[in-house]
């Protein structure tokens, strides 16, 4: 706590009071942390609060413990838990999907009648919950024609052979916030309708071996793999988002073929220890996240061969330089976050990017901004005029950058520019 004392223009008295005060005050801290439930009258002599001090040290101190109550949850990655019923409606083409397989038959007369419901889960025509019931192992008596299993947060350790034996027609799987460390590399047979699997926040070290060949939605998030296999995600011929954020994923735990056949549309890789965008991801990505990794350097052939990519984050990493032509390999992306980097300059080949709408660059240590950095010199060659580039929290002046360097901006909410503060 800072009192003041360097300020000539105080006299002994408020230097005293001063004093006094921040004394009171740890006191009062150290009063309220060993001693919450015992009244004044056990005070020491030495931390006896005066009146008028009391009304003004409470309010402090709570601002403080709310303050670090906002660290503590800022610095902690909680569990989400996810609606299981709201993801039905969100897959209304569910329904129909369910009956599209060519290897299924046609016949709805189902056997396992819903009076078999597992022990503590809610059973209805197409859900089994169980979430948040302690279960150690997935529930025995699962109807069969059940299309969606929820056994979230739980403390289930491991998925064995035929924990889902006969649920060939289960849609949607959600493991989210258990203990799982182990998969039987058959969990999975005969599974061909399943679209969703959800296993993040658990404790797996490797890619489950034999996934559903059928699966759309693969989330890994927040596990302890720190190794993607070659060949890990064989078969996924319709895995359209895969999700692996918050792993102890270094680049060289990435194996050369990982992503062998995948068509993937989204790949979410942040949170990790990547130094470098990962090489060999899946040609198809439209969708790149490597936020938060330790990432310093963008290189041209780190992004050439993804010629479908629209949305890249690269935000809140190390990056200090970006290879001139490096960005303009991508053709058709419409959204870059680079923003809470190292980057002293705008990066080259924005103007040649004739769709990107959105460049976040906020939160580097930018010095200048060129005329032509973001608009093409012919305004013919930009087909999407931006909506959104940010600027702020850099060490250039906005009263340094000419008008004309945004003449390729819709609208004057487009641009957001700041002082800079260190």
């Amino acid at each position: 706590m800072h009192f003041g004392l360097h300020d000539e223009s105080k006299n002994a008295a408020q230097i005293s009071e001063s004093i006094n005060t921040g004394t009171a005050f740890r006191c009062f801290i150290l009063h309220l942390w060993l001693h919450p439930f015992t009244s004044k009258q056990t005070h020491s002599s030495r931390c006896f609060l005066p009146p008028q001090l009391m009304v003004g040290l409470a309010a402090r101190t709570m601002r403080v413990v709310l303050l670090l109550c906002l660290l503590t949850l800022g610095s902690s990655h909680y569990y989400q838990h996810v609606d299981v019923m709201d993801v039905m409606r969100n897959y209304d083409v569910m329904m129909a999907d369910v009956g599209d397989d060519d290897d299924d038959d046609h016949n709805n007369n189902y056997d396992d009648p819903y009076d078999s419901c597992p022990t503590g889960c809610h059973c209805s025509p197409r859900v089994v919950q169980c979430s948040d019931q302690g279960l150690i192992s997935v529930p025995a008596k699962i109807p069969s024609d059940i299309l969606m299993v929820d056994l979230q947060n739980n403390d289930i350790t491991q998925i064995k052979e035929d924990d889902f034996k006969g649920l060939d027609k289960l849609y949607g799987l959600f493991l989210i916030n258990n203990r799982i460390s182990k998969i039987h590399p058959r969990a999975f047979r005969n599974m061909n309708r399943l679209r969703l699997l959800y296993l993040s926040y658990n404790f797996l070290t490797e890619i489950p071996a034999n996934l559903p060949p059928n699966v759309i939605e693969l989330r890994f998030h927040e596990n302890k793999i720190n190794k993607i296999q070659r060949d890990a995600f064989k078969g996924l011929k319709k895995l359209h988002v895969l999700e692996l954020g918050a792993n102890p994923l270094a680049n060289g735990g990435i194996e050369l073929g990982a992503f062998n056949g995948l068509a993937t549309l989204y790949v979410g890789m942040s949170e990790s220890k990547l130094t470098a965008v990962p090489k060999d991801l899946p040609s198809s990505i439209t969708e790149l996240n490597l936020e938060y990794n330790k990432i310093f350097k963008v290189e041209v052939e780190d992004f050439i061969r993804y010629k479908n990519l629209q949305r890249l984050s690269l935000s809140f990493n190390q990056i200090r330089f970006v290879e001139n032509g490096s960005l303009a390999k991508m053709a058709n992306i419409r959204e870059i976050h680079l923003d809470n980097n190292s980057l002293k300059k705008v990066p080259a080949g924005l103007s040649s990017l004739r769709y990107l709408q959105v460049i976040f660059l906020h939160a580097n240590k930018i010095t200048s901004v060129g005329v032509n950095d973001f608009c093409p010199i012919r305004f013919s060659e930009k087909k999407n005029l931006y909506n959104g580039i940010s600027l702020f929290a850099n060490p250039v002046k906005y009263w340094d950058i000419h008008p004309a360097t945004f003449r390729c901006v819709g609208g004057r909410r487009g641009v957001q520019l700041g002082n800079f503060r260190k």
